[in-house]
């Protein structure tokens, strides 16, 4: 097996219907792209997963999902963002010119939102080189790739390197902004002008300028630096070692300047300490929350899932505390390879 981002073995390989390798496509003379970018293109696969109707991310994310992924081995390991992959009963990988591989999880990062999948035959497809993500600063220029080569490629700047808060319990320190959007951003490839993977896409955001600045669309990208800690554990077992996260299944959005449930994971531990949406969050273990970073960093500094945190609420201006036994996410969901 493979071993690192940049690891690479020699294998055969079948796509369906087909026996040839994919060449990359050299930029001729009507191409605006660097060649180091047009030569990586191929390796951005399409990718598109049924999920049961009865897993609970079908809720959602939906029971069929379409986004794409990069490949980064030559045993046909992609990476993508984990949600297009949560819970997936199929999987099936194709590649700019039409041609499908079945695939299978191989992990999934919760705290990034990395996921890893493999195919089940190798692809005749040149890997795309790994790179620094730190190179990335204010306004420099990058290309957004998605499956489709230059036609499905964008060139856009960095609009913003940020921590960002994500409302499912997800904190991401120096995520990476885009404009403009890209609009079919999920698991997309960011490329650096030197070809080499930066980032991959996550989600379309309407401040991509940063907060205080007018409403700009872009996207915002999981830099590929926040993986390669974690990557060689992720393909040896599918998942990290250290303790679990502590983890309550709200979904806390900011309001006029107040912390405000605005969504409940069925079955979840908030939910069966009879949290509800519209409930406004005050206080963790006795200690005011700040604002939704402010609040992850107290939950998962309280110990791993399992353990007990009290909550100061208010509902209909009526104040009340709440303990509640915090849960693992990742059993919580479900997984065919489980």
């Amino acid at each position: 097996m493979a071993r690192g981002l940049n690891g690479s073995a020699n294998g055969s390989s079948q796509w369906h219907g087909n026996e040839r390798g994919v060449e990359a496509r050299r930029p001729g003379d009507d191409s605006n792209l660097p060649p180091e970018v047009v030569d990586v293109l191929p390796a951005v696969v399409g990718v598109h997963t049924t999920i049961p109707e009865d897993r609970r991310s079908a809720q959602t994310l939906g029971s069929e999902r379409e986004g794409h992924g990069i490949v980064i081995d030559d045993e046909g390991l992609v990476v993508t963002i984990g949600y297009l992959i949560m819970e997936a009963d199929t999987i099936t990988v194709t590649d700019s010119e039409g041609r499908s591989l079945a695939a299978s999880i191989v992990g999934y990062d919760y705290e990034s939102g990395f996921g890893l999948i493999r195919t089940d035959v190798p692809p005749p497809i040149k890997p795309m080189p790994v790179g620094d993500s730190d190179d990335l600063t204010l306004r420099s220029e990058a290309y957004v790739a998605g499956v489709g080569g230059e036609k499905a490629t964008l060139k856009v700047k960095v609009a913003g390197r940020r921590e960002f808060a994500g409302y499912w319990e997800y904190l991401l320190d120096n995520a990476i902004f885009t404009v403009p959007a890209y609009p079919l951003w999920g698991g997309s490839a960011l490329v650096g002008m030197n070809g080499t993977l930066l980032g991959v896409g996550s989600l379309l955001v309407q401040e991509a300028l940063g907060p205080g600045s007018p409403a700009f669309p872009g996207n915002m990208y999981v830099p590929i630096n926040r993986l390669k800690p974690v990557f060689d554990e992720l393909v040896e077992t599918g998942r990290l070692s250290t303790p679990p996260r502590p983890w309550l299944g709200l979904y806390t959005v900011e309001h006029m300047g107040q912390l405000v449930v605005g969504g409940i994971s069925d079955g979840g531990p908030a939910d069966r300490a009879g949290l509800k949406r519209g409930d406004i969050l005050q206080a963790l273990n006795g200690d005011v929350l700040d604002d939704v970073g402010d609040f992850y960093r107290k939950l998962w500094a309280s110990g791993p899932a399992g353990s007990m945190v009290t909550l100061r609420m208010e509902r209909d201006s009526d104040a009340f505390e709440v303990t509640v036994r915090t849960g693992d996410r990742a059993k919580y969901h479900k997984y065919s390879n489980d």
